[in-house]
């Protein structure tokens, strides 16, 4: 990036787990992480709509050290830059706002200090730094991502062409990943993570298959986290209720949760929305589209955009 250069990085949110898939299965969603970077004499990051409004604006935004520690890892110069941020990914409500901006701050590295980072290796430092290859991982490179961490490497198959309509129901209040993981057991007899992995792997492979019907019924066996945090979030069976009404193929948990994703056949979100708006006045109820793309970037020059 030279002076008079903007770099625009645009980041999906998520989804993670699609029920069994516990900290291995993500899925790129159409709401969106945008950076307007500049070179400046001081990190600064300028929130400028509602979802970002409260994020730290100096070094102490996660983007920042995202960004701070992939430049020491690779021991090259970051420069300091002044970021508009700009965003419609709701904030800890499980669509992935955090592995967002894991995903931006690698991409800002990436660019700025030129180190043409593989997606291969992007992936396996944002799955280090999260802790697990879900979110981030379909964040960076879209579509549905299977992931396997490890210290040296990150393993993960990527999905695309995937058939299905997907409605979320999004409750009006915050449920923070530490809560939503304080409710799930610290262990698993043998034979009850035998179920819990078969029960997974089948989602996944009916998945691949576009067999949504199948991966519904599994959606809905998960036995990892979904009915400890049931609890949680009371709109959960209400919403599995209706979806059984109508013919979906499976709801889930997004992720930690609160938000709620039912998997429909193609063309229900006509006929399945205005059910749920009517049913949770309370919450946001929207279409999403599977973003196929991942982390995009490019450079504008300033004096174009004047």
């Amino acid at each position: 990036m030279k002076e008079g250069d903007m770099l625009k990085i645009q980041v999906p949110g998520s989804t993670a787990n699609l029920g069994p898939g516990f900290d291995s299965v993500g899925l790129a969603l159409n709401r969106y992480l945008t950076l307007a970077v500049t070179f400046a004499e001081n990190w600064t990051f300028k929130p400028v709509s509602e979802e970002v409004a409260n994020v730290p604006e100096g070094k102490e935004n996660l983007i920042y050290k995202v960004a701070s520690k992939l430049a020491e890892k690779h021991s090259v110069n970051l420069p300091a830059c002044y970021v508009e941020i700009s965003s419609d990914i709701p904030m800890t409500r499980g669509l992935g706002s955090s592995a967002a901006a894991i995903a931006a701050g690698i991409e800002l590295c990436d660019r700025v200090c030129k180190l043409n980072l593989s997606d291969e290796e992007k992936i396996h430092f944002a799955s280090k730094f999260e802790g697990h290859p879900d979110n981030a991982g379909a964040s960076i490179v879209g579509g549905l991502v299977v992931g396997y961490l490890t210290d040296d490497h990150t393993y993960f198959v990527k999905v695309d062409n995937l058939d299905v309509d997907i409605i979320a129901v999004i409750p009006p209040y915050y449920l923070y990943t530490k809560d939503s993981r304080g409710v799930l057991p610290k262990t698993f007899e043998f034979q009850q993570s035998v179920k819990a992995s078969a029960i997974s792997n089948v989602l996944v492979g009916s998945i691949m298959n576009n067999n949504w019907e199948l991966a519904g019924q599994m959606m809905e066996m998960d036995i990892f986290h979904q009915p400890y945090r049931e609890s949680l979030v009371p709109e959960l069976s209400a919403v599995r209720k209706i979806g059984k009404e109508h013919g979906v193929y499976g709801t889930v948990l997004s992720g930690a949760g609160p938000t709620i994703l039912c998997f429909a056949p193609k063309g229900m979100r006509h006929s399945l929305r205005p059910k749920l708006k009517e049913a949770f006045p309370h919450c946001e109820v929207t279409q999403l589209e599977i973003d196929y793309e991942g982390t995009k970037s490019w450079f504008t020059h300033i004096e174009s955009l004047i």
